[in-house]
């Protein structure tokens, strides 16, 4: 199974998408709740550089702190999905 670790805010929608997208996949991921203030989400800025959520870091691939659900979307589809090799 993947070691995968997801950033996110409850309540959320770019974090639910994320969510949604693992879940499709059948995917388990450790989950870390962010406050809700930008300049209390220290632990998020550290993997990522930014405040923002979601955050996902794939540690058996390298990666690191990727945001934006968009991309973490698709970087799931094409790594774990039908798009993988």
């Amino acid at each position: 199974m993947p070691d995968l670790e997801l950033y996110e805010l409850s309540g959320c929608p770019y974090c639910a998408k994320v969510k949604k997208k693992l879940d499709e996949l059948g995917l388990d991921y450790e989950s870390h709740m962010v406050p809700r203030s930008h300049s209390d989400r220290t632990e998020v800025k550290e993997v990522s550089g930014q405040t923002g959520v979601p955050v996902l870091i794939d540690n058996d691939n390298g990666v690191e702190g990727m945001p934006e659900s968009d991309d973490i979307v698709a970087y799931l589809e094409e790594t774990y999905g039908d798009g993988a090799a």
